[in-house]
């Protein structure tokens, strides 16, 4: 096991660990999620300490509990558990858009935050050049500099061939690849992904899960919460949340 791995299985304290009470609206913020800046992928983590949360006053009917774990660039994380465990409201969490109930958050180097939505949205008449361009257009390249940089995640995505066909005549895979590229192109340095294959037919949703590890080129930390098995061997680790009731 690489140290990498090591280190998002240095999770459960097997002591007895006392809980903080739960922390009141006003009171949540800059001491459970805090960001530091950092310049190049070697400092770039994410680091959950005793993490818990829930939806309940009372704090007794938890989503999860005691989840320690750092997630690392380059990794594409499988993020798993039963309907309901809480997989979307951890991504809302290690994102520091969620403050948890319980437990720490900090962030380094995680300035810019890229969320892929299971539903692809794009522009009908604009091409799939013009989606995965228009970050790197953003950002200042000249356009012939965007395309070819477009073209090269295009190709990574497996969708170099549908550069010039119009989002509204890709298929539910193509256009769900093409969200990742673009995703990747936005230059996110941190990406979470909810449920990439869950509108997919089997077929279709094997075409994303065999472009997943793509998603880390830039390196980025990549999240993807999934309920599929094999979105889940796709991925490099797994958060699985069950292990964390």
């Amino acid at each position: 096991m690489s140290d990498d791995t090591t280190a998002l299985h240095a999770t459960r304290d097997a002591s007895n660990t006392t809980t903080p009470d739960i922390p009141d609206a006003h009171d949540a913020g800059t001491a459970s999620n805090s960001t530091s800046t950092a310049t190049d992928t070697t400092d770039r983590r994410v680091v959950l300490t005793d993490v818990g949360h829930t939806f309940d006053p009372t704090g007794e009917d938890m989503l999860f509990r005691h989840l320690t774990v750092t997630l690392l660039p380059r990794h594409v994380y499988a993020l798993t558990g039963p309907s309901g465990s809480g997989k979307s409201t951890l991504l809302s969490i290690i994102a520091g858009w969620t403050t948890p109930a319980r437990g720490t958050v900090e962030r380094f180097g995680c300035n810019r935050v890229n969320w892929v939505l299971q539903n692809p949205h794009g522009v009908a008449r604009r091409t799939a050049i013009d989606h995965v361009s228009l970050p790197f257009i953003a950002r200042g390249e000249r356009r012939t500099q965007a395309e070819a940089h477009a073209r090269e995640l295009l190709d990574a995505f497996g969708l170099e061939s549908l550069a010039g066909k119009r989002f509204r005549d890709l298929s539910g895979g193509e256009a769900q690849r093409l969200m990742l590229a673009r995703g990747v192109a936005s230059g996110a340095d941190l990406m979470l992904v909810d449920e990439p294959t869950a509108q997919l037919d089997l077929n279709t949703a094997a075409t994303v899960n065999a472009r997943l590890h793509a998603l880390s080129l830039g390196g980025a930390i990549v999240v993807v919460a999934t309920h599929d098995p094999r979105t889940r061997d796709a991925c490099t680790d797994l958060i699985d949340l069950g292990d964390w009731q």
